[in-house]
């Protein structure tokens, strides 16, 4: 009889496995399928050895087996397989916002002292090109024709500001 003590054991044992491994690994429910027969069967099998060890496992089974699978939840985060399901947290999203933001105005200030051309009528605002690259540009004092001559003479997050090249 202590074979049915040991097989039920281990089934349970087994079956808090699969449902953590369900938390980590998308089967569909197959996994959790598995685990629930497993939980039966362990729980069968004690109390085919003894009633006490039946209720015991009928209990385990009970609170063990959502605890289980809300630890393995909370970990998939920290995994490197939640980390491709759920994407990037929130302090990743707004450190590479915040990199992208410095970089295109670090760019954007390198440009201050370049000359080009307008390419529309800013009147104030229009569109510059620089070294090939069309920026959008706002006019600093009087209004600027297209095709005349800019230099630029200082830059905000969106836009250069320009000024005539007499």
């Amino acid at each position: 009889m202590e074979t049915m003590l040991l097989v039920g054991l281990g089934l349970l044992a087994l079956s808090l496995l699969l449902i953590m491994l369900e938390a980590f690994i998308p089967s569909g429910g197959v996994i959790g399928l598995v685990a629930a027969c497993c939980a039966i069967a362990g729980v069968v099998a004690l109390f085919r050895h003894s009633a006490t060890w039946g209720l015991s496992g009928l209990l385990i089974v009970a609170v063990l087996g959502p605890m289980c699978f809300i630890w393995a939840i909370k970990m998939l985060p920290s995994t490197p397989l939640g980390r491709k399901l759920i994407g990037p947290g929130p302090v990743e999203i707004a450190r590479e916002i915040q990199t992208g933001t410095l970089d295109s105005r670090a760019s954007r200030m390198a440009l201050v002292g370049a000359q080009g051309v307008a390419r529309t009528d800013l009147r104030p605002v229009g569109i510059v090109e620089i070294d090939g690259q069309r920026y959008d540009a706002a006019a600093e004092g009087p209004l600027i024709d297209r095709g005349q001559a800019v230099r630029v003479t200082g830059a905000d997050s969106m836009q250069l500001r320009v000024r005539a090249v007499t």
